[in-house]
């Protein structure tokens, strides 16, 4: 299967996901945030002990040190990331918030809801957290 193939399978499988995560409740999306946080935690060790060989082969491969350490990823990372997805899952749920409410001559109210975004694509580096944070938002 060519690179391209896989976007695409990648992103119809995306969409169809946010199909389904648009449908559930905030209940459910912070439990889902939560339950990220803390699986992190719980293979912090795990993922230490993975990144340690992947930044092994990075420095094989000639990655700077500044590349390196962005690459890097210890407990207090992961904490961090943890952190964060808590701190996602704290914030008021947005969707289905009703603003700039209005009456029309008719007396019709006319406002906007806030909906979920849907399927975004995102190109990035050298950010472990980044791939939690695109997540959870």
């Amino acid at each position: 299967m060519t690179i391209a193939a896989q976007v695409a399978r990648m992103a119809a499988e995306a969409r169809e996901a946010s199909l389904a995560m648009a449908r559930l409740s905030t209940t459910a999306k912070n439990d889902m945030l939560l339950a990220m946080a803390a699986a992190l935690q719980g293979q912090a060790a795990l993922l230490v002990a993975e990144n340690a060989r992947d930044l092994e082969a990075g420095r094989q491969k000639g990655l700077s040190i500044a590349m390196l350490d962005r690459l890097m990823l210890d407990e207090k990372r992961i904490a961090g990331i943890a952190d964060a997805l808590r701190e996602v899952a704290a914030l008021p749920d947005p969707v289905g918030e009703v603003t700039g409410m209005r009456k029309r001559p008719n007396d019709l109210m006319v406002g906007k809801m806030r909906i979920p975004l849907g399927t975004i694509g995102i190109i990035y580096e050298a950010r472990p957290n980044v791939t939690a944070d695109a997540a959870a938002l």
